[in-house]
């Protein structure tokens, strides 16, 4: 455990004392901004009694971060390791390879969480000057970041998979973006047959991301997209895990 936690701030470090962390949150914070101002100008156009996150969500901003942000935030994981050589100097280190994928995991993940920070600055800077409680519900606001946990869990764990493939970062990140568009354009293609019949479809629309993020930004938390987000998360963060360990065989 004191190896694990060890390694945990060793990545922490490393996004917050370079450079790149600060340009990925600012760069973060930049498209969050643009979303509240489309926030803003739907506000000023007429009242809505649908939930600010839900308005949120329908912005194109919410996937942008995710498909471009978690690359980033994730190419450097095992790649920069790999490129500067100090990949086997770690791997020779007392330190389990499951305890080296979950610790880099778990860096990558709480910096993504920090992203997203300022989104609740934007919505409680909503409810001060409207005056109105209801603008920020506690409820809907925790299962709109519990989606946004999830959903990043599975974005960061791809993208700690891509990165364990090679040592090139640019190459990372590539891989990154590619799956995780795939899974965009599953997502998308989900829910265009959601309403059809057959087995095919029916599995087909098991994989609706867009419809269960917004099933979590209005409020409700279904649990079959929870055992979807963290079974596909596991599956990921397994792979990655062999594709360290294969370095014995090397």
């Amino acid at each position: 455990m004191q190896a694990y936690l060890t390694l945990v701030r060793r990545e922490m470090g490393a996004y917050l004392l370079s450079m790149t962390g600060y340009i990925i949150v600012a760069a973060v914070t930049f498209l969050l901004g643009l979303s509240f101002v489309v926030l803003m100008v739907k506000l000023q156009q007429d009242s809505t009694p649908i939930p600010l996150t839900e308005i949120f969500y329908n912005t194109q901003f919410f996937w942008l971060i995710l498909l471009l942000a978690t690359p980033v935030m994730t190419m450097r994981l095992f790649a920069h390791e790999k490129f500067s050589g100090t990949f086997e100097t770690l791997m020779t280190a007392p330190v389990s390879e499951l305890e080296v994928v979950l610790a880099k995991f778990s860096a990558a993940l709480i910096f993504y969480t920090l992203a997203w920070v300022p989104l609740l600055a934007c919505l409680l800077v909503v409810r001060h000057f409207t005056n109105d409680p209801s603008a920020f519900d506690v409820g809907v606001m925790g299962s709109t970041f519990l989606g946004i946990i999830l959903v990043g869990a599975m974005f960061v764990s791809i993208g700690l998979c891509s990165s364990a493939l090679t040592k090139s970062q640019v190459a990372a990140a590539m891989i990154s973006l590619l799956s995780g568009g795939f899974i965009f354009c599953v997502g998308f293609l989900a829910d265009r047959v959601a309403a059809q019949t057959g087995w095919k479809n029916q599995f087909l629309a098991s994989l609706a991301f867009f419809d269960q993020m917004h099933d979590f930004v209005r409020g409700i938390i279904d649990t079959r997209a929870v055992v979807l987000y963290l079974s596909l998360t596991l599956f990921f963060l397994f792979v990655t895990l062999r594709i360290v360990e294969s370095r014995r065989w090397k």
